[in-house]
């Protein structure tokens, strides 16, 4: 596929881009490298990365013959077809996974508007347990199993498709106004958002297995129900990844959105998955309500609290339509704080970015010792505790045939000894569920969180360095002295917000983890115990000589 540049773009060193000259002619040769990027080929023969605004493709016309198997599957009316997939013996639902096409006058859909949206295009990729793709590395603002092996560097994720440059903001002379507008205060910690009176929260519940195209397409479907109306609204996975999308398209400059769970293809209506979905959409949720930002968008607000299928339509076009996204939104942040000079803010950017990255690798190193010590407990250490108990058990039989006749009080002792050290074994097993389960789901969360950081501090990171340029620019004759001022006026806005959203990120931290720490220690505690209780017990058998 052919592609004219439209603008000059200067590749950056060691971040597999390419210059490109306005007029070039490139052939694309990967137009799914995401993030508002394409990879392409100029006529040397160079491979590399160019901003997809930067290019035009040239209109191509591919004619295809495709052979219709579509026909074999006709709808009730006798002249619609539906979408081909792989068809399975077994469970036909379970493998509906291409796009969804309903027959004219299907009425088996719970939401009539789904066939505007695309259907769930599972990867495959298993989310059951903390093992395999769970400890991967990998950039999260590309969830799933699709990660290029080239490097993705600065800002290029899926809010840059519109505004791929920080100069778009920098040299921005007016703010928003009214409802659009951001406040950052000056609070006891340092910069804060303003924070609502009342705290949204929501409750993720009651999964129901719905179907359509006349029962072959089959889905899961929840029932979100926030705390300001208590009016509940329903949602499939596909409706939260929408949510994820526009998340990340309007703030992820500025904001980290973390992950959504990740899909599956396999298992999707097996009861132990929905309930683990179900318990981390909850998790997502909540940590969307708690940021103040992110809870008040309207695009937020939309998913929470729709009445009714038109309303449902207007307010999802309108957000598809928003303007004001990547580097945009922080046109719309508003600082009641004096200006802060680039020194002041490079300072503050690298000890963000240093803290993040510490973070990221202390939650990898604490995920892969709980995996590690949740496959013992369920592995070794049950194992060799029953063979402990085997063990005693043994030597009780043993002497139990030495017709000895004051034998039976220590052998009946040690038959109870080996059935409390089998008993035990079950407790190790069993206990990872209710103690190390949640100590992991929360890490993993910070895990999805915290990968979100480099990208988003990178914005902040190529304003100082366009901003370090103006001194150089103005001599050029490129900007004005009034343009500089403007970018380092801005740039103590993009600071103001990072600064604003670390002081959240640290304060729901501390909160998270003091909670989570609490409730570990206070299962761990219950655990021993009640294995100390069995002890006791098993000693009071033994008689002192």
């Amino acid at each position: 596929m052919e592609a004219q540049v439209l603008y000059d773009f200067p590749a950056e060193p060691g971040n597999n881009e390419l210059s490109v000259q306005e007029g070039e002619i490139l052939t694309v040769t990967n137009q799914n490298v995401g993030g508002g990027w394409v990879e392409a080929r100029n006529s040397r023969g160079n491979v590399g990365l160019v901003p997809e605004d930067y290019i035009e493709v040239k209109n191509t016309l591919i004619i295809c013959f495709v052979f219709d198997f579509t026909s074999l599957y006709r709808g009730v009316n006798g002249n619609e077809a539906w979408t081909a997939t792989t068809w399975s013996n077994n469970n036909p639902a379970d493998n509906w996974n291409s796009a969804e096409q309903e027959p004219a006058g299907n009425s088996g859909s719970v939401y009539s508007f789904d066939e505007e949206w695309d259907d769930d295009s599972d990867d495959g990729k298993s989310t059951v347990g903390y093992g395999g793709s769970q400890m991967e590395e990998g950039g999260t603002m590309q969830r799933g199993g699709g990660h290029s092996t080239m490097k993705i560097s600065l800002n290029k994720f899926p809010g840059f498709s519109k505004t791929p440059n920080p100069e778009v903001y920098l040299l921005t002379k007016s703010i928003a106004k009214g409802n659009d507008k951001l406040p950052i205060y000056a609070g006891e910690v340092g910069p804060v958002w303003l924070y609502p009176q009342i705290q949204l929260d929501c409750v993720v519940a009651d999964p129901k297995k719905g179907s359509k195209m006349y029962g072959l397409k089959s889905y899961i479907e929840y029932q979100i129900t926030p705390n300001t109306t208590n009016r509940p609204v329903n949602h499939r996975y596909k409706h939260f990844d929408w949510l994820y999308e526009r998340l990340v398209e309007k703030f992820a400059c500025a904001l980290p959105i973390p992950c959504l769970p990740d899909k599956q293809v396999t298992g999707r209506f097996e009861e132990e998955f929905i309930q683990m979905r179900m318990e981390r959409l909850q998790g997502w949720m909540s940590r969307m309500c708690r940021h103040p930002v992110i809870s008040n968008s309207d695009v937020f607000q939309l998913f929470l609290n729709y009445r009714d299928e038109k309303e449902w339509k207007l307010g999802k076009r309108k957000t598809e339509k928003d303007e004001i996204v990547g580097v945009k939104i922080f046109s719309t942040i508003d600082p009641e704080l004096p200006e802060l000079d680039p020194g002041q803010v490079e300072q503050k950017y690298e000890m963000y970015s240093q803290f993040t990255r510490s973070m990221d690798n202390s939650v990898k190193e604490l995920l892969a010792v709980g995996h590690l010590h949740w496959k013992r407990c369920t592995g070794p250490l049950q194992k060799e505790y029953r063979q402990i108990g085997k063990a005693f058990q043994n030597l009780s039989s043993v002497f139990n045939t030495s017709a000895y006749p004051r034998e039976s009080t220590l052998t009946e002792a040690l038959s109870a000894t080996g059935k409390t050290y089998e008993e035990i074994a079950e407790l190790v097993a069993g206990q990872p569920k209710k103690d190390l389960h949640f100590l992991m789901e929360t890490n993993n969360e910070y895990k999805g969180l915290l990968g979100c950081f480099p990208d988003t501090v990178a914005v902040h990171k190529a304003a100082i360095d366009k901003v370090k340029e103006a001194d150089h620019l103005v001599t050029m004759n490129k900007v004005s002295q009034q343009d500089k001022h403007i970018m380092e006026k801005n740039l103590s806005t993009m600071s103001y917000a990072l600064q604003a959203e670390m002081n959240h990120f640290h304060s729901n931290r501390i909160y998270d983890y003091n909670r989570l720490m609490q409730f570990y220690l206070e299962e761990q505690v219950k655990f021993y115990e009640t294995i100390a209780e069995k002890l006791k017990k098993a000693l009071g058998q033994y008689t002192t000589i």
